[in-house]
């Protein structure tokens, strides 16, 4: 057996997003977010309400699934979820999503995705998921939503 000791980074980031966590909460979903998330396209979902849900799972990739994704606790009430995301041979990371009410209308997104890596490989992503990179990726994610929840606000005729 081999023991090591993990080659791990964890990054947070808190997004602002104009819309109230009940809102919010249900994109946050491998279905939905294709609705606001340019490229996001699974090549499998499998859940029984069609949504996210606790067990549900997902695949990622090109023409074959080179990632697999389970959410292994989601709290609609709460407002909290949490991902595990397998790359074999490369990385197995952690994402929690954690939403509140910001008191003015809108969501604080309290975002934690930590990765390990499991190969030569994954240590090199790992080494670079610099904090520079998710702050980037996070403030992209960020913008997409918010576009979103605004044209959606904006098709209702709310202001």
């Amino acid at each position: 057996m081999q023991i090591s000791v993990p080659v791990r980074v964890e990054r947070n980031y808190i997004q602002k997003l104009r819309g109230t966590p009940e809102e919010i909460f249900p994109l946050l979903c491998p279905v939905r977010e294709k609705e606001w998330a340019q490229g996001w396209d699974p090549l499998a979902v499998y859940t029984s309400t069609g949504f996210a849900e606790s067990g549900c799972i997902f695949t990622t990739g090109e023409e074959k699934p080179d990632s697999i994704w389970i959410i292994t606790s989601f709290d609609a009430s709460r407002w909290r979820m949490e991902i595990v995301k397998v790359t074999p041979g490369f990385t197995v990371g952690r994402f929690v999503i954690a939403l509140s009410a910001d008191g003015h209308g809108g969501t604080s997104a309290d975002v934690t995705y930590t990765y390990t890596a499991i190969s030569s490989e994954g240590e090199s992503f790992v080494h670079g998921y610099t904090e520079e990179y998710f702050a980037r990726f996070m403030q992209f994610s960020e913008s997409a939503l918010n576009a979103y929840l605004d044209a959606q606000r904006e098709e209702n005729g709310a202001s």
